[in-house]
């Protein structure tokens, strides 16, 4: 928009568009958002217009008269009526909206507002209800919103701790209540989030557990002869996709594509709620061949008992475990550690895990599985070194 002094030689140009664009707009040098819109097409003549900015701070415009009937003085005195008039309306407006949103309680907040969404949009909403009911509720539940301060929230914190806590299980509770904070703040019902960059504490909790060729070995075997051939299959089909364990237990037939060897998995069985698809490779593809459920379930791998999916692998698990003489802190999650430990040492890159595994962000790939890929390179360099005799030999 070019910005320009309307004077007499300007105005006798008669304000017409250049040729090739189907609208200009000129705006007043000294009068903010006041400017004439000029129309390519001959029936519209040019006309004032006020920009003006509405409660969600996006654009409205009014139109204040044509060019010929109004003259600059006249525009810029009717331009400063309306910015009047629009400031008086916005400020009513913000006068109607219900002061009960920044002062209602937390509980409130939780259950009415916050907890209906997270049940939508989080899979682990329940834990965020346990949390809230465990510890929150009683100490922040009849505070309201703005009542919320940076340094109680610090001090139950370091209270979580004096009660014998684990740093993580601390971090659970303030995570939640920042989350809450933030939700409020995007609502409109908060203008800011008092716990922004609420300090958290240190946590080492990556766990290093992940088969070795020999104990994969092993557990293939027991997986490969063992009775219990449902489960068995299940946890080889983990072992081969890095699939998590209910993607796995609720996966269908319907999900899957035989022919482009991929797997859909539903955003409804997907942790972070979000559909996505994973290749099915050699061993995944040998497993689906040999599943008994082929033409006679919907599911992938059902229980025998309900033909339903299961909902829990543990007691089997452990026996499995046990059987194939793995540590007791194998768990069944640790089979995409496994996956990632194997894929890593062949060569492949973090970027192309972090599709594998479906993590939104690659930071949370390499959080937990970077150590394995510099593993693999010190392993790729080794290739490249030099075998030299030594490089000093003493005189004698």
């Amino acid at each position: 928009m070019p910005v320009v002094n309307f004077n007499p030689a300007f105005m006798a140009t008669g304000l017409v568009c250049p040729a090739g664009k189907v609208k200009i707009e000129y705006a007043v040098s000294d009068e903010p958002g006041l400017f004439a819109l000029v129309r390519s097409s001959a029936v519209n003549a040019p006309v004032w217009v006020q920009r003006l900015k509405n409660a969600q701070g996006t654009n409205i415009y009014r139109r204040i008269g044509l060019v010929s009937q109004v003259s600059l003085s006249a525009a810029r005195k009717l331009s400063r009526e309306v910015k009047a008039e629009h400031l008086l309306a916005m400020r009513a407006q913000i006068a109607s909206v219900p002061a009960i949103e920044a002062d209602m309680p937390l509980e409130r907040f939780f259950y009415d507002v916050y907890l209906p969404e997270a049940k939508i949009h989080k899979r682990s909403w329940d834990k965020d209800m346990s949390l809230f009911r465990l510890r929150i509720a009683a100490k922040f539940g009849n505070l309201t919103l703005s009542k919320i301060t940076r340094r109680d929230v610090q001090a139950f914190h370091h209270s979580l701790l004096a009660e014998g806590l684990s740093p993580a299980s601390c971090n659970h509770y303030v995570v939640l209540m920042r989350r809450l904070l933030s939700v409020a703040v995007s609502l409109d019902m908060l203008h800011k989030n008092a716990l922004t960059g609420i300090q958290l504490m240190p946590v080492d909790n990556l766990r290093d557990v992940f088969l070795s060729p020999e104990q994969t070995e092993r557990f293939v075997e027991v997986l490969t002869t063992d009775a219990n051939r449902s489960v068995c299959m299940a946890l080889l089909f983990m072992l081969n996709t890095a699939s998590r364990k209910m993607e796995t237990l609720k996966a269908k037939w319907a999900d899957i594509d035989l022919d482009n060897q991929l797997w859909h998995i539903p955003a409804i069985n997907n942790k972070s709620k979000r559909p996505k698809t994973l290749p099915l490779n050699a061993g995944a593809l040998q497993v689906l061949m040999q599943l008994e459920s082929r033409g006679k379930s919907e599911y992938l791998f059902p229980s025998p008992e309900s033909g339903r999916p299961y909902t829990t692998l543990a007691r089997v698990f452990w026996r499995l475990r046990a059987k194939a003489g793995l540590p007791e802190n194998f768990r069944v999650h640790d089979l995409r550690s496994s996956f990632s430990a194997r894929f890593l040492g062949a060569g492949g890159s973090i970027f192309s895990l972090q599709k594998l595994l479906g993590h939104q962000d690659v930071r949370t790939t390499t959080k937990h599985y970077a150590r394995l890929s510099a593993k693999s390179l010190l392993e790729a360099s080794n290739v490249g070194s030099v075998e030299m005799p030594l490089l000093y030999k003493s005189a004698a």
